[in-house]
């Protein structure tokens, strides 16, 4: 294995190894480890040089990386601490216990914490800093897992009641309870990070810590030692986003940055690596990103073992192992230690020949001691010039014994029996008697007590308690009515995008006298595509070590410029990254106090269809900010074909509570929507984040038709009348973004060939039109003594004559899904099925969304009605040159 010793060479004694191994052991004590790298170096160098042929390993020993004479002094009451942490142990475990016992199968993890409790303990009582006023914190994303763990220790800590215990994962009812996870939403003064859906805190870490960097490079707070910590799991390392960014991390040099590995070489169903090694699979992969590794695989009762081994015979036999051997042994008895692990050379066995089987059993790993967790934390905050990863080797389930200790179940465990609780109390040292024991109470020492008292003065000494979450930042105060008002007076006939409008907002509210240094513009490797390059020139793109090239566009007026101080977070053909980075920005009103603004435009259909995990995280997170879906729409992309052309979004974003959907068609309504998303989430503060679809397609933008704000906020409104509001034959259209003005045409169409008059509608919002009539019917049945209440599409269309026909680029299913509030029936148009490389006139005739569509389905509905004769449709069928057999689009 990539770790192991290197063969001996033939006729090399092994006294000629041994002077070499002593002269490197003279070299580190008479000079220090810094000169012995050097010399390695060196001669690793000169080998080359003389054609020696060294393979490359990005792996060390399978050893712990700081040796025991160069661990820092512990500072703590290691033993008080160690009394704590078993009471939070016990705590932890008999939360979920109790809980499976009151409502079967109500579920909650045991293993995870009790195989991380050293790690985080370490961490409470001496590095992790709260935010005070005075300074910003640590930020910490714990692993959702273990959360019966930080509720345990809360609970010591006087900030969770016993009752709050009682009713884990039983929130509703009486005296509330708590959240199975980390969930801001649902706990939003305990809880900042969402961490459980795994894979998702690890990037969401690493662009916190480049976010941290961006505001003290652009002045918005002072520059810190603070330091971002994430735990996670060896089995969540598969997850690709768990590894994806960890470049970016190096390439940045975020030594604010901290990596804490939980390896208990399981996943869910069994070992992570059975037949290999993760430890060392990972160390390759941080090492080969350029991370400070730092393995903690071996307890302090192992370091007299390795002063007897002389020969380097034990750490060659860890190399030997697999992670499916390391599991059995850890189950296994202090005789089979002995026989199959050190039994493989008689050297070895002499080793431990003083040691009795019981000794070898109870040989702690890295991971439970907190002498060698300490040093590690410490030299990890230490650390300068890159982030840090700390690899622990811990066992999953410790402490369960036969109820689960290392073993593949442990995941699932939720229950333990009456011999396996009295194990867990003893083994730990729990005050409670045998009776007491297996009612599984809550312990919680006396105030006054040496423990409460202890675990609080650290707290104190760093700053305050965590977990907690707090809006600290001050609100807005400016309407912005001036920034936004020439966007309502329409483009006087210029043609112009949706986007290209937005990009005219963001650009004036770049210049804003309060919300213009707020502004935080993200994109992934799209912004000439959004026609945002006018902004490289004025805000600059950023880069933490600003621009070392002269870019080959320089003398041009819209070149590529870096700079430190810059504005726009261009990540890179990464949606996952630069969603966690309108993460970090859009919350920043609680981590920093400070009421950043996201903008993260990126093309829709890589949205919700690619990292909606990650907006579902947002949500829970109760961030603020602005995701724009570019190139939005089935059709309105020409050429791109089916992987581009998004219909899918706005239903996608339907799922997600507290998210605001839009899909406008004009300037003026992206204006309205986004100084109104300002106003209510940075001035009011509420708990809600949008999304609009802005379009590629240009066309004149008409000014605002009179006072119709409060019309495009809640979904709809009227936005051309018909012509003849007494003709015999009426109809109502209701068209989306682009497809508003094949409504338009359908309307022209309709009157001068068919004398059909029609009113036109824009559809800025089928979600929020949707959310109105869910309310407005539950209030209804919840009320049903009272007046009841009209959803807002029946109020709107409530005097409104005629069919009724809706078309966007989007799924019918968005129209459709608000018909039941309509007074008539709703004949629906949309993009059903995949797309196609084509223009955006054969597009719109494929998918049948056009205003031929559009005014043959009025026509239809007439028909329907008796209000027509059928030989009118089939003459219009003709006359717009519509082919009735066409394919379906649907499933063609």
């Amino acid at each position: 294995m990539d770790n192991e010793l290197s063969t001996q060479p033939h006729g090399m004694e092994d006294l000629e190894i041994q002077e070499w191994l002593e002269s490197l052991d003279s070299v580190l004590e008479s000079s220090g480890p810094e000169v012995a790298a050097e010399i390695l170096e060196r001669l690793r160098a000169h080998a080359t040089v003389n054609g020696i042929d060294l393979p490359f390993s990005a792996n060390t020993p399978y050893a712990n990386t700081i040796p025991a004479r160069l661990e820092p002094l512990f500072p703590g009451d290691q033993e008080l601490e160690r009394r704590i942490k078993s009471l939070i142990r016990w705590n932890a475990l008999a939360m979920v216990v109790r809980a499976n016992r009151v409502e079967h199968n109500i579920g909650g993890h045991i293993s995870t914490y009790a195989s991380a409790a050293t790690l985080y303990e370490v961490g409470f009582n001496h590095f992790f800093r709260a935010r005070s006023e005075e300074f910003e914190g640590d930020t910490v994303y714990f692993q959702g897992h273990a959360s019966p763990g930080m509720y345990a220790r809360a609970f010591l800590e006087g900030r969770l009641s016993a009752q709050k215990l009682e009713n884990f994962r039983r929130e509703l009812k009486p005296g509330g309870g708590l959240s199975s996870y980390p969930h801001p939403w649902l706990m939003p003064d305990f809880w900042e990070f969402p961490t459980v859906s795994m894979g998702l805190s690890p990037l969401m870490a690493i662009y916190q810590a480049r976010f941290n960097r961006y505001l003290e490079d652009r002045g918005m707070k002072p520059t810190t030692d603070a330091k971002v910590w994430a735990f996670l799991g060896d089995g969540e390392t598969d997850k690709p986003e768990s590894l994806g960014a960890i470049t970016l991390a190096s390439r940045e040099k975020l030594d604010n940055l901290i990596f804490v590995v939980n390896c208990n070489l399981q996943r869910l169903d069994g070992p992570v690596r059975g037949n290999g090694q993760i430890i060392q699979e990972l160390e390759s992969a941080f090492r080969g990103a350029r991370w400070n590794v730092i393995k903690v695989l071996w307890g302090s009762e192992w370091d007299p073992i390795f002063e007897r081994d002389t020969e380097g015979l034990l750490v060659k036999r860890m190399g030997e192992l697999v992670d499916g051997e390391y599991q059995k042994l850890v189950v296994s008895s202090g005789a089979y230690v002995r026989e199959h692990f050190f039994g493989s050379d008689p050297r070895l066995l002499q080793l431990v020949e003083p040691m009795s089987d019981e000794s070898l059993r109870r040989l702690r790993l890295g991971g439970h001691d907190p002498r060698k967790v300490y040093a590690a934390y410490k030299a990890a905050v230490e650390h300068k010039g890159s982030p840090t990863v700390i690899l622990a080797r811990t066992i999953k389930g410790y402490g369960l014994g036969e109820a689960g200790e290392g073993k593949n179940v442990t995941h699932q465990q939720k229950k333990l029996n009456e011999d396996e609780l009295r194990e867990f109390r003893s083994r730990f040292g729990i005050p409670l008697n045998d009776e007491d024991c297996i009612e599984v109470p809550f312990y919680r020492p006396a105030e006054d007590s040496v423990e409460i008292q202890y675990l609080r003065a650290r707290r104190e000494a760093l700053g305050g308690y965590v977990p907690t979450r707090s809006t600290r930042s001050k609100p807005l105060v400016a309407d912005h009515d001036e920034l936004f008002k020439e966007f309502h007076e329409g483009s006087e006939g210029r043609e112009v995008s949706t986007t290209m409008a937005f990009v005219g907002m963001l650009r004036k509210m770049l210049k804003d006298a309060e919300i213009g240094k707020l502004i935080v513009p993200i994109v992934p490797d799209e912004a000439r595509t959004f026609g945002m390059e006018s902004l490289f020139r004025t805000v600059g793109i950023y880069s933490s070590v600003g621009q070392k090239y002269e870019p080959v566009d320089v003398n041009t007026l819209l070149y590529y410029k870096e700079a430190k101080d810059g504005q726009i977070l261009e990540e890179g053909i990464t949606e996952a990254g630069s969603m966690a980075s309108f993460i970090a920005a859009g919350s920043a009103y609680a981590t920093h106090g400070i009421n950043t603004i996201p903008f993260f435009i990126y093309y829709s259909m890589f949205g919700f269809q690619r990292i909606a995990d990650f907006i579902w995280a947002a949500a829970d997170m109760r961030v603020r900010g602005f995701l724009l879906g570019g190139t939005a729409g089935r059709t309105t992309l020409s050429g791109e074909g089916l992987q581009h052309q998004d219909g899918n979004s706005q239903v996608l974003a339907l799922p997600v509570p507290n998210i605001k959907a839009y899909d406008p068609a004009f300037a003026y309504e992206i204006a309205v929507i986004i100084q109104d998303g300002i106003r209510r989430m940075y001035k009011d503060g509420e708990s809600v984040f949008y999304y609009i679809t802005v379009m590629n397609e240009p066309y004149a933008m008409p000014a605002m038709p009179g006072d119709v704000k409060e019309g495009i906020l809640k979904g709809m409104y009227r936005f051309r009348r018909a012509s003849d509001p007494k003709a015999k034959l009426r109809a109502q259209l209701f068209g989306s973004g682009a497809i508003l003005n094949e409504a338009l045409r359908a309307q022209e169409i309709l009157e001068t060939k068919y004398g059909v008059s029609a009113d036109v509608w824009s559809v800025t919002s089928y979600k929020e039109l949707y959310t109105d009539g869910v309310e407005a019917e539950r209030w209804n049945r919840l009320h049903a003594g009272e007046k009841q209440r009209a959803p807002y599409v029946s109020k709107c269309l409530a005097d409104a004559p005629g069919v009724l026909v809706a078309a966007s680029d989007y799924l019918k299913t968005l129209p459709n899904m608000i018909s039941k509030w309509m007074p008539r029936r709703l004949a629906s148009l949309g993009t059903d099925g995949f797309g196609r490389s084509e223009g955006r006139t054969s597009l719109r005739d494929f998918f049948e969304v056009d205003s031929r569509f559009i005014t043959l389905a009025t026509l239809h509905e007439l028909f329907v009605d008796g209000k027509l004769e059928r030989s009118v449709l089939d003459k219009a069928i003709k006359d717009l040159g519509i082919n009735a057999d066409k394919p379906n689009p649907v499933t063609s």
